[in-house]
Formats: C-alpha cells, sequence, structure tokens
C-alpha cells in the first residue's frame, strides 16, 4: 500500500525513498501549474508567470490537482510547481513531503511559505531562485 513520510523523517512511496529532481537547468525542468477557480481580474497575472513557462522551461503538466503536483515535485517527476489561490487543504501534506525529500516551498515572493497564504511555489531547491523571478511582478491575489 501507500505510505507517506512524517515530519522531520524520510518520505516513502511504496516502500522506497522519494527525492526532489537534480536537475538545476531550468530549460529542462518540467514544471506542474494550475489556475484558480476565482480568475476574474487576473487572468494577466495568471498569464504573466505561464508565457515564461512555455518559453524557458521543458513543458508543464496541469494534473488538476495541487497535492499530486506536489506530490511529483516530492518523487522527482517535475522539478518545480506554482499556484496561487490555493486553501490549506490543498497544499498541507505536499509541503510536508516535498520539505522532506529535500526540496523547499516559498511564496511567489522568495518568503517563508504559509498553508494560509494565496501564493506557491515549490521546488527541488536547484530551480526556485528561477521561479521566484518567473512570479516576480505577479501582484498576489486577496
Amino acid at each position: 500500500g501507500y505510505s507517506i513520510g512524517m515530519l522531520e523523517q524520510e518520505p516513502y512511496l511504496n516502500d522506497e525513498k522519494i527525492k526532489v529532481s537534480t536537475q538545476s537547468d531550468i530549460g529542462k525542468s518540467l514544471l506542474a501549474t494550475g489556475f484558480p477557480y476565482a480568475r476574474d481580474g487576473r487572468l494577466e497575472h495568471l498569464l504573466t508567470p505561464f508565457k515564461k513557462v512555455v518559453i524557458d522551461y521543458q513543458g508543464f503538466r496541469r494534473l488538476g490537482s495541487a497535492a499530486i503536483d506536489m506530490a511529483y515535485v516530492a518523487c522527482g517527476k517535475c522539478e518545480g510547481f506554482y499556484e496561487e489561490g490555493l486553501q490549506p487543504w490543498d497544499t498541507a501534506a505536499g509541503v510536508i513531503l516535498i520539505q522532506e525529500a529535500g526540496g523547499v516551498v516559498t511564496d511567489y515572493f522568495g518568503k517563508k511559505f504559509s498553508v494560509y497564504q494565496k501564493t506557491i511555489i515549490a521546488s527541488n531547491k536547484l530551480i526556485q531562485e528561477g521561479l521566484v523571478e518567473m512570479c516576480h511582478g505577479v501582484v498576489a491575489p486577496h
């Protein structure tokens, strides 16, 4: 069966330790993202980083679940994830998985992440600075 790590323990998937990707080249990095349900007045802010993803990164995935997106980062299946407008239950478990698998989680501005914030960037640490730069200038939703 499935098992996940607990705080300050190594995370596992099907009895195998998971680790974030070691890919440091943004051009070879795969990202996951999603789009909030409330998009009124946010379209330009949503498209700003997305345009950069299409140009600078290998590609992106939209799986439809922030929890799955974050699990993919923790397992090394993609290098990063960003999204806005999520709820605490969307991110809480994923934050622990990513941190315990060696990754990092911040808000769009590179500041410490809280599940009550409106923006999130999670990565393998190696591309985090590039993701924060990619989201630079995006106004956080209210």
